[in-house]
């Protein structure tokens, strides 16, 4: 038998997955499943070998452990002998308390249970893929990793809002998301620029949730979003940054209530509600028609708009780093953002972004600019091996 170590990212209509030698980290396969619940199919890249692809049907009770259950078979034929010692797992909302990795027991998942409400979008989909790996697994170490914890110790100013302060003591405050890719991004900077990742650095996701994050020394500063995954920058369903006072007036004028004002605000706005096409970035690009365009611009507008607050937050800017589906691919979309960036000192080097070669400033830029791939499979298994096996 083959020791192994499985990270998994449970979401409400797919299930990512990775599997890793615990003692070396060397990767062993990537895949995942989509369309839970439905007509669920997966697809897996071996390190070794070709890639292959598989229908799995819809499977019977819980959609997780369906799809994890076929594909741990299907994977029981691409990579035989494995044994599962521990699987780690995506955590979007640890809260105010949990700001590390932890192992989970059911003291842990009841905790993270709680936290549904503030992640509605993610952690319901998140715990179930716990739930389906406890039930595999019951010998494993289950690990959790928070999107949250990246950010924990902001200053107050950064986390706060103005309400009264025992709401803030009571937990409504900023939490920020996407912590493993900054994690995992900001390592990967001082391998790559080791004099300039030590320095003042915005590093933008991009992709169907986006959100932008203020480092300095590699630490968290700032962060686009907020109390929850709504805030800050355009999405590709929800809209980002938004006046408290149009939501108010939704409830009193237009008789929205809780479920439907969830419903709008996850589902139904930013880009796809702006563009009238898609959430998909590439179909937005492809559509031509004005309110795509107008789509794009808006994105522009508001990326542009939070460097600038967040460059204030640092005190100057030394880098600039592109990640996530949008960030890591579209040409177009770094390049009217750096056309914005003059100010700055960002010129960039066109065939560089063309080629998305990692640094895409022109050498006499004042402002770096990188692009630089996210891989938060690697950064959740670096810390469930750190975590199970020490």
């Amino acid at each position: 038998m083959t020791d192994a170590l499985l990270t998994l990212n449970a979401g409400s209509s797919s299930l990512k997955f990775a599997v890793f030698d615990p003692h070396t980290l060397a990767c062993l396969g990537r895949g995942g499943v989509e369309a839970l619940g439905g007509d669920a199919r997966l697809q897996f890249r071996p390190a070794k070998g070709e890639a292959f692809s598989d229908r799995l049907g819809r499977g019977d009770g819980d959609a997780p452990l369906a799809a994890l259950t076929g594909a741990l078979d299907t994977l029981g034929k691409a990579l035989p002998g494995l044994a599962v010692r521990a699987v780690g797992h995506r955590i979007v909302h640890g809260g105010a308390e949990l700001a590390a990795p932890v192992r989970i027991d059911d003291a842990v998942y009841a905790a993270l249970a709680k936290l549904e409400p503030l992640a509605p979008l993610h952690q319901p989909h998140n715990l179930a893929g716990v739930r389906a790996a406890r039930a595999l697994f019951p010998q494993a170490a289950q690990v959790a990793c928070f999107d949250t914890a990246f950010h924990r110790g902001h200053d107050f100013v950064a986390d706060a809002y103005g309400l009264p302060r025992e709401m803030y003591d009571a937990g409504l405050r900023r939490y920020g998301f996407h912590g493993l890719s900054y994690e995992y991004v900001s390592g990967r900077l001082r391998e790559i620029a080791p004099e300039i990742a030590g320095g003042r650095v915005i590093i933008a996701h991009l992709g169907n949730g986006a959100s932008m994050c203020a480092l300095r020394d590699g630490r968290s500063v700032a962060t686009t979003m907020g109390f929850s995954t709504l805030d800050g920058l355009p999405m590709g369903t929800r809209p980002g940054q938004l006046d408290p006072g149009a939501l108010l007036y939704l409830m009193s004028a237009s008789g929205y209530d809780a479920a439907a004002l969830s419903e709008l605000l996850y589902h139904r706005s930013g880009l796809k509600g702006l563009s009238g096409v898609s959430n998909d970035w590439r179909e937005i690009e492809a559509a031509g028609t004005p309110h795509a365009r107008d789509a794009i611009a808006y994105f522009v507008h508001r990326l542009v708009h939070e460097i600038g607050g967040l460059t204030a937050d640092l005190g100057g800017l030394d880098a600039l780093v592109f990640t996530g589906g949008i960030g890591e691919h579209s040409v177009s979309l770094r390049a009217a953002v750096a056309a914005r960036l003059g100010w700055l000192g960002l010129a960039l080097d066109e065939s560089a972004n063309a080629a998305a070669q990692t640094r895409i400033s022109a050498p006499p830029s004042r402002l770096a600019a990188f692009v630089v791939p996210t891989d938060e499979e690697r950064q959740i298994a670096e810390h469930t091996a750190k975590t199970a096996f020490a």
